[in-house]
C-alpha cells in the first residue's frame, strides 16, 4: 500500500518536530590555486643559466636565509605567513632539465610579482640512505638565485622533505620582505 505524497510530508514534519537546525559552518572556503601562465617559448631574451652544481655537497640543507634578512622572516615562512602562490614539480627531470626549469620558473614568478612558491623536488628514494641528487642540487641552486630571500622545508602535508617553500623578493623592491 503506497501512501500519498501529502501524508509523506506530514510524517516528515512530525519526525523533525523540535529539531534545531545546525548553525552555518564557520569554515573559510579555499581559494582556487592561481593558474600559472605558461612559460613562453618566445621570451624576449633567454634566461641565463647561472646556477652551478659546484659545492652542493652530499646533504641537502633544510633552510636558507639570505644575509641581512631577519630570522623572524624564516619563522614566518615556516608558519605559512605567505600563502603559496604557485608550484613547480621537478619529479622525473634530469639535473640539467630541472636547473633550467627552476631558473625559468623563478624568473616568471618574479615577473608576475609572486612572493611565495613551492618547489617539489622529491626525496630521492633510490639514493640508498643519502639525500637525492635533485633534492641537494635544487636547494643549492635556490641559495644562488638572486630572487630567493629564504626557503624552508615544506610541512608534511605539502611535501615534507621532498619540497621547499621559497620566499621571493617583492617585485620592484630589492629590500622588501
Amino acid at each position: 500500500m503506497k501512501e500519498k505524497p501529502e501524508q509523506d510530508t506530514d510524517l516528515f514534519r512530525q519526525a523533525l518536530e523540535g529539531v534545531t537546525p545546525l548553525p552555518p559552518p564557520d569554515r573559510i572556503t579555499p581559494k582556487p590555486k592561481p593558474r600559472r601562465a605558461p612559460i613562453s617559448a618566445a621570451l624576449t631574451s633567454p634566461i641565463p643559466d647561472t646556477l652551478s652544481d659546484h659545492g652542493a655537497g652530499d646533504t641537502a640543507i633544510t633552510e636558507f636565509l639570505r644575509n641581512g634578512i631577519s630570522r623572524m622572516t624564516l619563522r614566518d615562512l615556516r608558519r605559512s605567513r605567505w600563502p603559496i602562490e604557485d608550484e613547480l614539480d621537478l619529479h622525473g627531470l634530469t639535473n640539467d632539465e630541472a636547473r633550467r626549469l627552476l631558473a625559468e620558473f623563478l624568473h616568471q614568478a618574479g615577473q608576475r610579482g609572486l612572493r611565495c612558491v613551492n618547489v617539489i623536488h622529491g626525496k630521492g628514494w633510490r639514493s640508498e640512505g643519502r639525500d637525492g641528487i635533485l633534492k641537494v642540487n635544487t636547494r643549492h641552486w635556490l641559495t644562488q638565485h638572486a630572487q630567493v630571500l629564504a626557503f624552508c622545508e615544506a610541512p608534511p602535508n605539502a611535501g615534507g622533505g621532498g619540497a621547499v617553500r621559497v620566499l621571493l623578493k617583492a617585485k620592484g623592491n630589492a629590500e622588501s620582505i
